[in-house]
Protein backbone atom coordinates (compact mmCIF):
# COMPACT_ATOMS: atom_id res chain seq x y z
CA UNK A 1 0.00 0.00 0.00
CA UNK A 2 1.82 3.33 -1.04
CA UNK A 3 1.45 5.82 1.50
CA UNK A 4 1.02 9.39 -0.77
CA UNK A 5 1.26 12.47 0.83
CA UNK A 6 -0.02 15.14 -1.52
CA UNK A 7 2.73 18.40 -2.57
CA UNK A 8 1.11 21.54 -2.30
CA UNK A 9 2.75 24.90 -3.13
CA UNK A 10 2.86 27.92 -1.58
CA UNK A 11 0.22 30.13 -3.80
CA UNK A 12 -1.83 26.96 -4.23
CA UNK A 13 -2.19 27.17 -0.49
CA UNK A 14 -2.53 30.92 -0.85
CA UNK A 15 -5.84 30.26 -2.62
CA UNK A 16 -7.09 27.88 -1.16
CA UNK A 17 -7.09 29.43 2.40
CA UNK A 18 -8.44 32.11 0.61
CA UNK A 19 -11.41 30.22 -0.38
CA UNK A 20 -11.47 27.80 2.82
CA UNK A 21 -10.54 24.72 1.27
CA UNK A 22 -7.88 23.53 3.93
CA UNK A 23 -9.94 22.50 7.05
CA UNK A 24 -6.46 22.25 9.44
CA UNK A 25 -2.95 24.40 8.67
CA UNK A 26 -0.90 22.40 11.08
CA UNK A 27 2.84 24.16 12.34
CA UNK A 28 5.39 21.05 12.96
CA UNK A 29 7.91 23.09 13.80
CA UNK A 30 9.75 23.75 17.15
CA UNK A 31 8.47 26.08 19.49
CA UNK A 32 11.24 28.63 18.75
CA UNK A 33 10.52 28.87 15.19
CA UNK A 34 6.81 28.98 16.11
CA UNK A 35 7.44 32.11 18.40
CA UNK A 36 9.20 33.86 15.41
CA UNK A 37 7.30 33.14 12.43
CA UNK A 38 3.88 31.21 11.61
CA UNK A 39 1.09 31.33 9.08
CA UNK A 40 -1.63 33.11 10.41
CA UNK A 41 -4.39 30.70 11.64
CA UNK A 42 -1.97 27.36 11.98
CA UNK A 43 -2.64 25.18 14.63
CA UNK A 44 0.91 24.48 16.63
CA UNK A 45 1.78 20.26 17.32
CA UNK A 46 5.69 20.67 17.42
CA UNK A 47 6.72 17.16 15.20
CA UNK A 48 7.96 15.65 18.33
CA UNK A 49 4.32 15.79 20.33
CA UNK A 50 2.30 14.45 16.50
CA UNK A 51 1.65 11.03 18.24
CA UNK A 52 0.58 11.79 21.31
CA UNK A 53 -1.41 14.83 19.84
CA UNK A 54 -3.53 12.95 17.34
CA UNK A 55 -6.57 13.00 19.09
CA UNK A 56 -6.95 16.80 18.51
CA UNK A 57 -7.29 16.61 15.20
CA UNK A 58 -10.30 15.54 12.68
CA UNK A 59 -9.78 13.15 10.43
CA UNK A 60 -12.46 14.33 7.90
CA UNK A 61 -10.42 18.11 8.02
CA UNK A 62 -7.81 18.05 4.76
CA UNK A 63 -4.91 18.97 6.47
CA UNK A 64 -1.58 21.11 5.38
CA UNK A 65 1.25 20.25 7.12
CA UNK A 66 4.24 22.84 6.93
CA UNK A 67 7.49 23.39 8.65
CA UNK A 68 10.78 25.22 7.79
CA UNK A 69 11.85 23.71 4.84
CA UNK A 70 9.17 20.69 3.70
CA UNK A 71 11.24 17.69 5.30
CA UNK A 72 9.61 17.63 9.17
CA UNK A 73 6.20 18.03 7.48
CA UNK A 74 6.83 15.31 5.50
CA UNK A 75 7.42 13.38 7.96
CA UNK A 76 4.35 14.45 9.99
CA UNK A 77 2.32 13.77 6.81
CA UNK A 78 3.34 9.84 6.95
CA UNK A 79 2.77 9.70 10.69
CA UNK A 80 -1.04 11.17 9.94
CA UNK A 81 -1.43 9.01 6.88
CA UNK A 82 -0.63 5.99 9.34
CA UNK A 83 -2.82 7.00 11.56
CA UNK A 84 -5.61 7.18 9.49
CA UNK A 85 -5.63 10.38 7.80
CA UNK A 86 -7.07 10.30 4.37
CA UNK A 87 -6.42 14.28 3.25
CA UNK A 88 -3.11 15.21 4.02
CA UNK A 89 -0.89 17.92 2.43
CA UNK A 90 3.02 18.52 2.46
CA UNK A 91 3.65 22.49 2.14
CA UNK A 92 6.57 22.17 -0.47
CA UNK A 93 9.57 24.61 0.86
CA UNK A 94 7.36 25.34 3.94
CA UNK A 95 7.14 28.94 5.37
CA UNK A 96 10.49 29.71 4.12
CA UNK A 97 9.17 29.52 0.22
CA UNK A 98 5.56 30.73 2.09
CA UNK A 99 7.55 33.79 2.87
CA UNK A 100 9.07 34.30 -0.26
CA UNK A 101 6.32 33.70 -2.52
CA UNK A 102 3.32 34.71 -1.03
CA UNK A 103 3.86 36.83 2.46
CA UNK A 104 7.11 38.59 2.71
CA UNK A 105 5.89 40.03 5.87
CA UNK A 106 6.86 36.64 7.36
CA UNK A 107 10.24 36.50 8.82
CA UNK A 108 12.71 34.40 7.38
CA UNK A 109 15.40 32.53 9.59
CA UNK A 110 18.04 30.30 10.01
CA UNK A 111 18.49 27.26 12.72
CA UNK A 112 20.90 28.55 15.05
CA UNK A 113 23.04 25.10 15.15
Amino acid sequence: MTVAIQPINPPELKERLDSGQVGLLLDVRDDWEYSMAAIEGATHIPLGELVDRLQELAFEDDIVVYCHFGQRSYQAGLILKEAGFNNVFNLVGGIDAWSQLVDPSIRRYRAPF
